[in-house]
C-alpha cells in the first residue's frame, strides 16, 4: 500500500480510503468487521463514514454505521493506526436532531453523537457532508440562483474551528462542494483567522470528471487535497470483478 500526507497535515493516509455507508444495511456487523480487519492487514488505514448513515438513508439506521465502526474499534484497541473521518449532515434531514442543520448548536450536539457512537474521544478528519445553502451540489445540473443562503457558511467554519481548538477534531474539510463555496471557505478562514479545510470529499471517475472543472485548480493552488468518492462510478466499471467476489468480501464497490 502506498500512503500519502493529506494536503499539509500530519495525516499520512493510505491511497484507498474505506468507505463504510452499507454498514448496518447491506451488510451486518459480523460482515463489516471482516472488512475492515481485511483492510487493516492489507494496509488501509484511512476510514470514511457519516453521521447520516446506513445509506439510503432512513431514521431507524441513522448512526448505525458509525456504531459498528465503535465496536470495532472497541475490540481492536489501536485507535492510533487509524485515520478515521466522519461528517456533519448538512440540511433536509427531518428526523435528525429535529431537521440537521449547520449551525453551532447542530454541530456541536453531531460532533458528541458520533464520537460517542464511534467509541473514540478525537475525529481526525471532520467533514460538512454537503452545503447549508441550495446549491447544485449531489450532481444536480443546471443553477438557479437564490438568496436564501442558511446558516452561514461563517458560523459553520466558526464551529467546526472551536472543535479543532477543543481537541475533538485534528482537522476539518467540506464534501459535495462547489468551486465557490471552497473559496468562500478559504477566504474566511484566512480574513478571519479560522481553521483551514485541509480537503474535499467529491464525486471523481472516469465517468464523472466535473471536479476537473474549477475545483481541481482550486485544490493545486490552495492545498486542498481531494478524497474521490464513487470512483468506480457506482461499480459501472467494475462490474466483472464485483461479479466475481460478491461473495467472498459481501461488498459493493460504490465508494
Amino acid at each position: 500500500m502506498k500512503y500519502k500526507k493529506l494536503s499539509n497535515t500530519e495525516l499520512k493516509v493510505s491511497l484507498i480510503c474505506l468507505g463504510t455507508m452499507t454498514y448496518g444495511e447491506q451488510n451486518s456487523e459480523s460482515e463489516s468487521h471482516e472488512q475492515l480487519d481485511y483492510s487493516l492487514a492489507h494496509g488501509i488505514n484511512f476510514i470514511d463514514t457519516a453521521e447520516m448513515y446506513a445509506i439510503p438513508p432512513k431514521e431507524e439506521t441513522q448512526g448505525r454505521t458509525e456504531e459498528i465502526i465503535g465496536t470495532w474499534l472497541n475490540k481492536r484497541k489501536d485507535r492510533d493506526k487509524i485515520i478515521l473521518a466522519t461528517k456533519v449532515a448538512g440540511p433536509g434531514m427531518e428526523y435528525l436532531r429535529d431537521g440537521s442543520r449547520l449551525d453551532k448548536k447542530h454541530i456541536s450536539q453531531a460532533i458528541d453523537e458520533s464520537l460517542t457512537r464511534l467509541q473514540t474521544d478525537y475525529i481526525d478528519l471532520y467533514q460538512v457532508h454537503w452545503p447549508e445553502r441550495k446549491s447544485n451540489y449531489f450532481g444536480r445540473l443546471g443553477y438557479q440562483y437564490t438568496d436564501e443562503m442558511g446558516v452561514p457558511i461563517e458560523e459553520t467554519l466558526e464551529a467546526m474551528s472551536d472543535l479543532v481548538k477543543s481537541g475533538k477534531v485534528r482537522y476539518i474539510g467540506i464534501s459535495n462542494e462547489t468551486p465557490w463555496g471552497t473559496n468562500k471557505y478559504l477566504q474566511l478562514a484566512k480574513e478571519r483567522g479560522l481553521e483551514r479545510i485541509v480537503s474535499i470529499q467529491n464525486p471523481y471517475s472516469l465517468l464523472n470528471r466535473i471536479y476537473e472543472v474549477g475545483l481541481a485548480e482550486i485544490s493545486q493552488h490552495e492545498n486542498v487535497g481531494l478524497l474521490a468518492y464513487s470512483p468506480l462510478w457506482f461499480w459501472s466499471t467494475y462490474r466483472k470483478i464485483y461479479q466475481q467476489n460478491r461473495k467472498k468480501f459481501k461488498a459493493c464497490p460504490i465508494w
